[in-house]
């Protein structure tokens, strides 16, 4: 503050001997006699100061849509959550109210879930396709996105999130983050029911940008998949599914562009979109005849199949077109699953043996392969 503006002494100096001190103190001082501050007197308890906050600060300078969910469920399972994921579990205790054991709790779960969805860290431009579930951990964009997810994870909908109880306890904190994790554990990590998406797959254009929608779509789609028992069959098309995906990189895009973001239908509309995409690959639909099969869907038949990524032409690369470059090159010869021949990714590799050790197997190089934690655990089995 000092160093920026003036401490009150300086400006207090600049009055009594304004010969010696800064003439931009000199000149912010004498502003400071017509400057006035409007003050409000509420009567009532806390309730109605908070009232009267939020209804003074949408005025001039309204607070962010997300930051008022927020500050509005600030006491509500949800919102403490997604604070406490942000920041790993450090920072300000939202949760500080809670008993001790409560606290190493919601501290423990919110760091491995920052861990599934922040780690490794995303450098831009992108030159690895070991790429974190949720781009980047620190952007402004992070805590809508963890919201949203917590919401998801845990069925709450727009209109029960206003219904939500304050969390007197942290029991239905604690709750909410182990639901989000099961969900989370789903889709990344080791853990023997993982799927292990590849985050280039799923969560990226073919340039590179983040895609919140399609994290939150690809949520509820495997949500679903789990619901309808549907996991083994899956695997079993999954490459189609991830060729589709990574062809035609733009469809997230074009859902967003229509329908609006996280939170206003287009993640509905993506999942919608990769349940048919799942249906008529287990019904047989082949690659050529599937944008005819999307052209009969009412809801889908808008969606234009573009392969690739363009930018505006420029003698120098832009940080999106290198990050394309290395992906377009890096996606020739990937890693793969030997068992779905899905993409496999650093977070969700593990070795799994061809010949089985009960049948006899043995841990050499010979008889070894990269697998997903689901497939080497119940779709091999």
């Amino acid at each position: 503050m000092k160093s920026t503006v003036g401490s009150y002494r300086d400006f207090q100096h600049a009055i009594q001997y304004p010969d010696k001190p800064d003439e931009k103190h000199v000149e912010r001082a004498k502003r400071l006699g017509f400057l006035a501050l409007q003050l409000q007197w509420v009567k009532g308890d806390a309730d109605k100061a908070e009232e009267s906050f939020f209804k003074i600060n949408q005025h001039a300078a309204p607070i962010d849509p997300t930051e008022l969910r927020v500050l509005k469920a600030r006491k509500k399972p949800n919102a403490i959550a997604s604070r406490a994921i942000v920041r790993a579990g450090t920072g300000h205790k939202y949760w500080s109210k809670f008993d001790a054991e409560t606290q190493n709790e919601i501290e423990r779960i919110a760091s491995e879930i920052n861990d599934l969805l922040f780690l490794p860290k995303l450098k831009t431009p992108i030159k690895t396709l070991d790429l974190p579930i949720a781009g980047k951990g620190y952007s402004s964009n992070a805590l809508p996105l963890l919201l949203d997810f917590i919401n998801l994870a845990n069925d709450v909908t727009v209109s029960t999130e206003t219904k939500l109880e304050n969390d007197l306890d942290g029991s239905s904190t604690v709750r909410f983050l182990k639901n989000a994790k099961k969900v989370l554990t789903r889709i990344t990590g080791t853990h023997p029911s993982s799927l292990g998406l590849h985050p280039v797959v799923y969560f990226y254009s073919a340039a590179g940008r983040y895609q919140p929608t399609a994290f939150l779509a690809m949520v509820s789609f495997v949500k679903w998949l789990e619901l309808k028992n549907k996991l083994i069959e899956f695997a079993k098309i999954r490459e189609e599914f991830e060729k589709f995906c990574l062809k035609y990189k733009t469809i997230p895009n074009q859902i967003t562009v229509k329908l609006g973001s996280t939170n206003k239908g287009g993640s509905k509309r993506l999942t919608e979109m990769y349940q048919f995409l799942y249906e008529q690959l287990s019904n047989g639909t082949t690659e050529a005849d599937l944008p005819s099969a999307f052209a009969k869907n009412s809801k889908l038949a808008f969606l234009g199949f573009e392969e690739q990524f363009t930018e505006t032409e420029n003698k120098d690369f832009s940080t999106n077109v290198k990050s394309a470059i290395f992906i377009k090159d890096a996606l020739t010869n990937p890693i793969r699953c030997r068992i779905c021949n899905g993409l496999i990714h650093l977070n969700s590799m593990t070795f799994d043996h061809v010949e089985r050790k009960q049948d006899g197997g043995k841990g050499r190089d010979n008889n070894g392969q990269l697998a997903h934690p689901f497939c080497n655990t119940t779709y091999k089995n």
